[in-house]
């Protein structure tokens, strides 16, 4: 298990990269990272911090269990506090949660069918491997809201928030980044083939499992991709670690 130490400055890059790549969206979103075994204790950005000018130092430690901090100046958002305290606390194998409106994702929520269908590798890597959520009910500010969201993830490692984004969750920052990375890019080809009015050609159900499964030989690339993408911060001289 990572120290404290090296889970915020990995969640840091995290919001850096997710800058660099245009996946973020003014003050608002939120990732988190548990550090307590039970996950109830766990990092997340600061209220309306933007994602450029998160560091390690700034990142901010909570409690799941205690929320009288909703009642100081250190609160931190009301949506965030509603959807990643809530996961935390009931999923202590979600040991990182990253919530984002990246643009495909958002677009690709906004259908009536907002399936990941699968049609390459990458929309196979998600084949009955996501969660659909269509009760959006406005910003999530509640227990109550947050807890749902929280059942609908049924035990998934990714959930299409429908018309309103994606939540991704998983073991460690660096395979969790790489499912918000490579669902960002799953959406983006299923809303560049859904604009040239063709029908898709859809993998058959067996191929499909068969290509999602053959992701798992895989993870070991989260880590080499997250390692070197945070060179490329490092070498643009990026603070994140401070």
């Amino acid at each position: 298990m990572q120290t404290e130490q090296e889970l915020r400055i990995d969640l840091a890059a995290v919001f850096r990269l997710i800058y660099e790549m245009d996946m973020h969206e003014s003050v608002a979103n939120h990732l988190s990272a548990a550090v307590s075994p039970d996950g109830k204790q766990f990092l997340m950005n600061r209220r309306w911090m933007h994602f450029a000018n998160v560091t390690a130092s700034s990142l901010q430690l909570l409690d799941s269990e205690n929320d009288t901090i909703m009642q100081t100046n250190q609160a931190p958002d009301a949506s965030a506090w509603s959807i990643h305290r809530s996961v935390h606390r009931s999923l202590p194998q979600a040991r990182v949660i990253l919530h984002a409106h990246c643009t495909y994702a958002t677009v690709l929520s906004t259908l009536k069918d907002s399936r990941i269908l699968p049609i390459d590798n990458n929309t196979a890597r998600f084949y009955e491997r996501i969660a659909y959520d269509k009760n959006f009910a406005g910003i999530a500010s509640s227990d109550e809201e947050g807890m749902r969201i929280t059942d609908s993830l049924s035990g998934k490692k990714a959930l299409m928030m429908g018309n309103h984004g994606i939540t991704v969750v998983g073991e460690t920052i660096a395979e969790a980044f790489e499912d918000l990375y490579y669902l960002e890019k799953a959406c983006k080809t299923m809303v560049l083939a859904y604009s040239t009015g063709q029908a898709l050609n859809v993998l058959s159900h067996e191929l499909a499992l068969q290509t999602a499964a053959s992701w798992d030989e895989f993870r070991g690339q989260s880590y080499a991709h997250f390692e070197q993408l945070k060179g490329m911060l490092d070498k643009k001289g990026s603070s994140f670690r401070e």
